[in-house]
């Protein structure tokens, strides 16, 4: 199949033209690369290159205006919304920018389709004022505000134009409408000169004027791309445009209409490829490839994107084998790691001027540019947000983090000075920001020529904005500066280099226009994206659009239709991707292009659908071998001692136990924004502990207790100021826990005082009882230290009670079983027993056991239970017999319990095999 540029050219050498002398006008840049390229197949002796613009660069020739850039002219307008606006209805710049930037584009497609603004201004006006008519009621001066601005933008349009002209600048609207004035000094001017117009479809009025005037005056030529099958089709929107022009042009009363191909019949292979989400689309392009590129089928190839965010995911799936890739689409620098580190060091100079959220801080700190800046990278940030959390606060200073960073705080000063809120300033601290990343990246030995890249281009948005700034003076806040950082930030990207002619293409939608390619790949073919669908950015009504024939979504609809179609005329092979999952904005069905070619019968449409390559889990259980230096480590550990928790950690996962008491990993630990539950836990024990460490070795007084409850707010005051380091705690969700905490310690109190009331006799032996206890065993070489320590070990009425405090909720079932074997088998329902029973079993050891002899919890959240006492039950069910005792002999089949579970943990023979566990511990 021919490629429409090489038989337009043929055509034009055919009859007879100096193609040196003809002037090309493309669609787009891209276009006139491969033109080139034909035109030196074509030529068999040295030519002069022809002049060859895109049709942006021939209108601004035509007009003798420069373009003027969207956020220069969002000031331009403000200058003259000041101008024209009294002084008490005029909006600050970043209010303004919320709606000019919708009536620019308003203006720009007024100017491009040459309509009579009176027109179009005075009907929005007579509709709003319409929309607030009432028969009765005054306007109030909010209304009246809002009428008269909609009455004015009649004017702003005016002002603006005559603004820009006299500066010889112009939008391009307002560019394509003194073009179209010029047209015929541009044909008088250059007698000798032939246009010759390729590959356009949708014309704007302004174009359309320029491209017939020219016409009639035998000073263009023009070959639209289109196929016969469309073109005889008078409702395909795919020629919706190119019919119009056909039929309505007076030049073609006379004239030859070119061309009308005859490619899209020919026989093709479409494959309509369903796969659920976007990134599965761009993963199975790379397979798709690998494949091509192994039947040596890569060359005129296309990859083309009709959503074109999915970029950096299909450069990252291609696969290592493709060596050339010419990208005709840019990647936008809000993707860049940069652009974030930007807006998050922005962020954080508009949300305080004297200390900074520490989350803010943190989420700076990770970004990978900062990096850079610090002489060790990873090791030092890691230590500052180690720091961070250690400091437990969570607004931070400068001085905080200069004390944390150490030989980097220069770093500090740079990132965490505090700028003030004058603009100028802050645009300079990013300025000098970028100049120290640039001298960063020059001093190490592999320097990154892409990350310099980025700096370069954030160096030239910002001395945009600075530009800007010195020359308008309207960016007078930070947030102001926010915006016109992410608008400039929208609109630029960064530019591959290739070589464009080699290797694959991939581009948007819009960059195809004109070529052809053999293999087409055609990714997210979905509704919503291709077409767009309904979505209108504009003060104009859809009425009053139709009546002056601007565009409205149905025309927006028949150009990507065009685009499609075109793409498929002269392929050999297409691959047509859509996403099947439901979309919340976009739907989840396929386009209905994809229907449309199904329905026309034309071709034969072969369907699949894929999905992600999904490897089967392993079912095994993880485990870890007890090689020589794990039970080195075991022997250490048995030396300084187990304690019932990380025993009851064994019980839970044995492979946990490993992670934390042999590699020695334990959980990171979280800055406490507000208290966590462990916090609270450790202050209720302090806090019992340094109320009832005076009581030890006595008999409990009742008035001994009710005189230290007036001290326990302060106490636990303390103790917050101690543990919950530098942390608020009178606001927010900290003076509820620290309330709770308070309370936990009055109502502990308050228990004893009741008991005593009761007429309990108790006195107080320990609290906080540290216990250590070697067990030696005759299958191991060594003995094992058990070592924990006891909330309360008192005497009440004659029995010896171990008491074990616990925050969190425990029912009276916890803490009773039948078999003790069990307390192995079962770490959900048997955790808190085990944990109670170690401590009975460890006074034992000792020999300070007196009989009778129990043990409890003391449950806070569920104190009302009282004692919640250790109990070996007969059998199950509620009438089940219990014995509260501990006697020798259960304390006798615990040590049996115990030894085995330490023979299991000791045994080398035995690895730490992972258990299922019903919750993460971390």
């Amino acid at each position: 199949m021919a490629k429409f540029l090489k038989a337009v050219l043929e055509d034009l050498y055919e009859q007879g033209h100096d193609l040196s002398t003809l002037t090309f006008i493309l669609p787009n840049k891209r276009a006139g690369v491969f033109l080139r390229e034909e035109l030196s197949q074509l030529s068999k002796r040295a030519m002069f290159l022809p002049n060859i613009l895109s049709i942006q660069d021939f209108t601004e020739q035509l007009s003798d205006l420069k373009p003027v850039g969207s956020i220069e002219l969002l000031f331009e307008f403000y200058h003259t919304y000041l101008e024209l606006t009294p002084t008490e209805n005029q909006e600050s710049f970043d209010v303004f920018s919320k709606w000019a930037i919708t009536l620019l584009q308003d203006f720009n497609e007024i100017d491009s389709y040459l309509i009579q603004e009176e027109k179009v201004f005075e009907y929005i006006s007579a509709t709003k004022e319409l929309d607030h008519w009432s028969l009765g009621e005054k306007q109030t001066p909010l209304t009246k505000k809002y009428l008269t601005f909609w009455k004015q933008i009649q004017q702003y349009y005016y002002n603006l134009r005559e603004r820009l002209l006299d500066q010889q600048q112009g939008y391009k609207g307002l560019i394509y409408r003194e073009a179209v004035k010029k047209t015929t000094n541009y044909a008088q001017n250059n007698p000798n000169a032939l246009c010759i117009f390729i590959g356009f479809n949708a014309l704007n009025t302004a174009e359309s004027t320029i491209i017939q005037k020219l016409l009639e005056q035998h000073k263009a030529l023009i070959y639209w791309d289109i196929d016969e099958v469309f073109l005889q089709d008078h409702i395909h929107d795919a020629s919706h445009f190119i019919r119009q022009y056909k039929t309505n042009w007076q030049y073609y009363k006379s004239h030859t209409f070119k061309w009308p191909g005859k490619d899209y019949v020919k026989p093709k292979k479409i494959s309509v490829i369903g796969s659920p989400k976007h990134i599965t689309q761009v993963k199975y392009v790379g397979t798709l490839l690998e494949s091509l590129y192994a039947k040596n089928k890569l060359k005129s190839t296309a990859v083309v994107l009709a959503n074109e965010t999915l970029l950096i995911p299909l450069l990252n799936s291609l696969p290592s084998s493709i060596k050339h890739i010419n990208i005709t689409m840019g990647l936008p620098l809000k993707q860049i790691p940069l652009a974030s580190f930007i807006t998050h060091w922005i962020k954080l100079q508009s949300t305080s001027s004297v200390d900074f959220y520490y989350k803010d801080v943190v989420e700076l700190l990770q970004n990978t540019f900062l990096t850079i800046l610090f002489k060790y990278k990873q090791q030092t940030v890691a230590g500052i947000i180690e720091g961070i959390r250690r400091l437990n606060k969570p607004f931070l200073t400068k001085a905080d983090l200069v004390g944390l960073a150490a030989d980097d705080s220069d770093v500090v000063e740079l990132i965490f000075s505090s700028i003030g809120p004058k603009v100028s300033d802050i645009i300079q601290q990013i300025q000098q920001i970028l100049l120290s990343l640039k001298a960063g990246l020059q001093k190490q030995e592999r320097s990154s020529l892409l990350a310099l890249e980025y700096i370069y281009r954030f160096h030239e948005i910002f001395n945009t904005i600075q530009h800007l700034n010195n020359t308008y003076g309207h960016i007078k806040s930070i947030a102001v500066l926010q915006d016109i950082y992410h608008s400039l930030l929208a609109n630029e990207t960064l530019d591959f280099k290739g070589e464009p002619l080699q290797g694959l293409q991939i581009m948007g939608v819009l960059e195809s226009r004109g070529l052809d390619f053999e293999t087409l790949i055609l990714v997210s073919v979905n509704e919503g994206t291709l077409p767009a669908g309904k979505r209108q950015n504009s003060f104009i009504p859809f009425e009053v659009k139709c009546a002056n024939n601007l565009p409205t979504y149905k025309e927006k609809d028949a150009i990507y239709a065009y685009h499609f179609y075109r793409l498929l005329q002269r392929v050999h092979s297409a691959y047509l991707l859509y996403n099947t999952e439901p979309d919340p904005l976009n739907g989840g069905e396929q386009s209905r292009f994809i229907t449309q070619i199904e329905v026309e019968g034309i071709h034969q449409i072969q369907h699949s659908t894929i999905a992600s390559t999904i490897h089967p889990f392993s079912t095994d259980q993880l485990y870890v071998p007890k090689t020589a230096a794990v039970m080195e480590q075991l022997q250490k550990l048995a030396t300084s001692g187990l304690s019932p928790s990380s025993l009851s950690n064994y019980i839970r996962n044995p492979l946990d136990f490993y992670k934390e008491k042999i590699l020695h990993i334990n959980p990171f630990k979280e800055l406490e924004e507000t208290i966590a539950q462990n916090t609270l836990g450790t202050i209720v024990h302090l806090a019992l502990e340094q109320i009832y460490k005076p009581f030890e070795g006595q008999f409990l007084q009742q008035q001994q207790i009710k005189d230290k409850l007036s001290g326990v707010k302060k106490i636990v005051q303390q103790l917050f100021d101690r543990i919950y380091i530098q942390g608020a705690i009178l606001k927010g969700k900290n003076l509820i826990a620290f309330e709770i905490a308070q309370q936990y310690v009055l109502n502990f109190m308050n228990f004893d005082i009741r008991r005593l009331d009761s007429g309990a006799k108790i006195k107080l032996l320990h609290v906080e009882y540290k216990t250590d206890v070697l067990l030696s065993f005759t299958e191991l070489p060594f003995p094992i230290r058990i070592k924990g320590v006891i909330d309360r070990v008192e005497i009440c009425d004659g029995t010896l009670m171990i008491i074990d405090y616990k925050t969190g909720k425990v029912e009276a079932s916890n803490m009773e079983i039948i078999n003790l074997s069990d307390f192995t088998l079962d770490y959900e329902n048997y955790s808190k027993s085990f944990q109670i029973l170690m401590y009975a079993y460890m006074v034992y050891k000792q020999g300070q056991a007196n009989f009778p002899m129990e043990a409890a919890v003391i449950s806070f959240k569920n104190l009302k239970k009282g004692l919640l006492k250790f109990a070996q039950k007969d059998r199950l069910g509620p009438y089940a017999k219990r014995d509260y005792g501990i006697s020798t002999e259960i304390l006798e089949d615990f040590h049996i319990v115990l030894k085995e579970l330490l023979l299991e943990i000791f045994n080398s023979k035995i690895p730490f095999l992972e258990k299922e566990v019903k919750y993460e511990r971390f």
